[in-house]
């Protein structure tokens, strides 16, 4: 794929994440998802914000698959986005479980491209960490 269409591509992602209900379901995921056991992603899952939950992971899988297969170039693409390690972040500690639980292929894509990422999984963690200490500065000023 030529690099004008896979920058072409990449701006449709875009798109589609400011979508409004896109935009809701990304909120909530970064604000308030903060799964420690599969019991919490199981509450998330069947709750009233089941379809963020599904949203948000299927979104940055699916973008996932689409590095791996190389339909954007993993370069770029790492230049144009760092919210999947954020998402990433949120899910790993955990992912094991939910996919023993629910399927493997639950964000496999995703934890593909993680890993085939320079440092992915170090970045990941670094990044639970910054959103860990953002999360408890934020519930202190309340």
């Amino acid at each position: 794929m030529s690099k004008e269409a896979q920058a072409g591509l990449i701006l449709k992602m875009y798109d589609l994440r400011r979508e409004e209900t896109m935009r809701v379901a990304r909120d909530w995921f970064f604000r308030e998802f903060n799964p420690a056991t599969l019991d919490d992603f199981q509450a998330a899952m069947f709750g009233p914000h089941s379809g963020h939950l599904r949203m948000v992971i299927s979104y940055w899988d699916m973008y996932a698959a689409l590095v791996l297969h190389d339909a954007i170039d993993a370069n770029l693409f790492r230049d144009c986005n760092g919210e999947h390690i954020g998402v990433f972040s949120k899910i790993e500690p955990i992912l094991k479980d939910v996919q023993k639980a629910y399927t493997p292929r639950f964000a496999a894509n995703l934890e593909k491209l993680i890993d085939q990422t320079p440092d992915g999984r170090q970045q990941t963690a670094a990044q639970r960490e910054r959103m860990k200490a953002i999360m408890e500065k934020m519930a202190k000023s309340k």
